[in-house]
């Protein structure tokens, strides 16, 4: 059982060394809602969960000198030992520390509170005593399922990925303006380079030098401390094949059971059962996402083969992926994850990259194309767009290219050639 005063050095450790500098991220999350609702930060390992709980309680702390704020990190090795007996503990801690706060609002930040086992019931009695609680974790289902069961459904949702390329940039210190020069241009375009190559991970892009190691131990981690201890699995050999299939899968169609064949062919047993858990708990802590074609029919539509995409680049890059029509076409489906999209791939003797509905219509159909200038290759990428705007009712057909703009009049359609990094930026 973990003591008060291992308890008053965490919450005062944080209260010493305060906020630590911070890259401004662009999701908006809000510190006080009108309503009992925990705020819930989701997201892959080391893509800023931590430091979006920071860049809140700066924003408390200048904006409206809210001082009365915990932190707790439940990664730490102090804590780790807490019991679902021992959270009582924290809030009894706190107010004889800051017994000033007892009749104030007060905000909670819980970084990583899934490791606590019965975390949930804690939860919810904060909420009920009026405490701002926010909570953070690697795991979607997990984080989901525990709130929607034992919290009942209180909580919003907000999902945070590696760094965008506008915050790429923002940590690079470099300004996109309206209206550039060809030397700006020129800085942006090696930047976009970097960020096809680098990927988004915030410690990657501060220590570009040591991306090799960084990525990898960001792989190990997830592997041990998110798939291995959390599911408990333990057939570690055949997770790891998993995994450096998938990455070689990347933008590609996978199957189970051809892994499945494979993986019987080399005298390794293991059941389809077990290879479907390992890829779901791979998507659940946001390593790999998996794109099915689309369909009217939700039945159809999961039992179509799905694409396979890993969540940032630089997993690619280090793994000796370096297509650039690959990398982009990767890059393109993370940031519209990351802009909430609802997406899909359409193949029917010809193949769309990605659709985007909305509520039922289809709203965008998506082509990813490195360099268009080859006449073939545009003809190809045209002839897909006409023939699924036609059968998915859309308008609205975009080509994304590394450096080419126009708009195209065709067969009574309109085709919009983006540039990448216009596209990333919004510009």
């Amino acid at each position: 059982m973990i003591t008060k005063d291992k308890i008053a050095t965490v919450i005062k450790d944080f209260h010493e060394k305060g906020v630590p500098w911070l890259i401004e991220r662009d999701l908006q999350i809000p510190t006080e809602i009108p309503i009992k609702r925990v705020i819930s930060i989701i997201g892959p390992r080391r893509a800023g969960k931590t430091y979006s709980m920071f860049q809140l309680i700066k924003n408390l702390l200048t904006k409206y000198n809210i001082t009365q704020i915990l932190y707790l990190n439940f990664e730490l090795t102090m804590l780790k030992s807490l019991s679902s007996e021992d959270l009582d503990l924290i809030l009894e801690t706190f107010y004889e520390i800051y017994p000033e706060n007892r009749n104030k609002k007060v905000w909670f930040f819980l970084d990583e509170i899934q490791n606590i086992e019965g975390w949930e019931s804690w939860v919810r009695t904060l909420l009920e005593e009026g405490i701002n609680v926010f909570i953070s974790g690697s795991s979607s289902k997990l984080l989901s399922r525990e709130i929607a069961t034992q919290l009942r459904g209180r909580a919003l949702t907000y999902t945070i990925f590696p760094f965008s390329f506008a915050e790429f940039l923002r940590a690079r210190k470099i300004e996109v303006k309206k209206y550039m020069s060809s030397r700006e241009k020129a800085i942006v375009m090696k930047e976009l380079r970097d960020y096809l190559n680098l990927g988004g991970y915030p410690e990657v892009i501060l220590y570009p030098k040591e991306k090799e190691k960084i990525i990898s131990e960001i792989i190990e981690t997830t592997i041990y401390r998110d798939v291995v201890e959390r599911y408990r699995f333990k057939n570690l050999k055949v997770l790891r094949m998993l995994i450096s299939f998938l990455v070689n899968s990347a933008t590609k169609n996978f199957s189970i059971h051809k892994f499945y064949n494979f993986l019987k062919s080399q005298g390794i047993k293991v059941t389809k059962t077990t290879l479907y858990e390992y890829l779901e708990a791979l998507k659940d802590v946001f390593f790999v996402f998996t794109l099915h074609r689309f369909s009217y029919s939700l039945k159809k539509i999961e039992q179509t083969l799905p694409k396979i995409y890993l969540v940032d680049n630089g997993i690619l890059y280090t793994n000796g992926i370096t297509d650039k029509g690959k990398l982009m076409e990767n890059l393109v489906l993370t940031e519209l994850k990351r802009r909430g999209k609802d997406i899909y791939y359409w193949s029917n003797s010809y193949e769309i990259d990605f659709v985007v509905r909305e509520k039922k219509k289809i709203k965008q159909l998506i082509q990813v194309c490195y360099d268009v200038t080859e006449y073939e290759t545009k003809e190809r990428e045209i002839k897909g767009l006409l023939k699924a705007s036609k059968e998915l009712k859309c308008k609205d057909l975009v080509v994304i290219t590394w450096d080419y703009e126009a708009e195209e009049k065709i067969n009574r359609r309109k085709i919009k050639f983006i540039p990448l990094w216009k596209w990333l930026l919004r510009v």
